[in-house]
């Protein structure tokens, strides 16, 4: 047996409360989702004046990033990403009924080395996404800092 990590609430809260803060420096309207190991979301928020197509997406590359352990842009990232045609996973985003995400914006959250879940963002553009994502991720370390436990803070994370 194994004792694992679970991403609780009110870390998954200090997650998107510093997302949308970034997205609202950056005067982007986002929608921010932190998923649990599962790819199920904990939390999805959709800040006023985002695209109502938002949530769905945005929890499609927490689902992706948690579920695959991977950046979800590193699935398209020339010469050897996995999804571009004629590489191994070409098609791979028709899997799961196409809510595998291949695109910017979706990191899996890593604490110990363990994928622990997922933050996907929705409503920049790829930059801006993974401004948004990173900062995120940052809050997670910051919270977990006096407890002792590593979070990875990378915009390209492959587990």
């Amino acid at each position: 047996m194994k004792t694992a990590l679970k991403l609780e609430l009110t870390e998954a809260r200090a997650m998107i409360d510093a997302a949308l803060r970034k997205a609202a420096e950056l005067n982007v309207p986002e929608t921010c989702c932190i998923s649990d190991e599962g790819g199920f979301p904990l939390i999805i928020e959709r800040m006023d004046g985002a695209r109502v197509t938002g949530p769905q997406i945005a929890w499609n590359k927490a689902f992706t990033a948690a579920g695959h352990k991977r950046s979800t842009h590193l699935f398209n990232t020339p010469p050897n990403g996995p999804a571009l045609p004629g590489n191994e996973a070409f098609g791979i985003q028709w899997s799961f009924e196409g809510k595998f995400a291949v695109f910017v914006g979706g990191f899996p959250i890593v604490v110990d080395g363990e994928v622990v879940g997922g933050v996907g963002l929705s409503g920049g553009n790829g930059e801006q996404d993974t401004v948004c994502g990173v900062a995120a991720l940052q809050a997670l370390a910051d919270l977990l800092a006096p407890t002792g436990r590593q979070v990875l803070v990378a915009a390209d994370i492959k587990k």
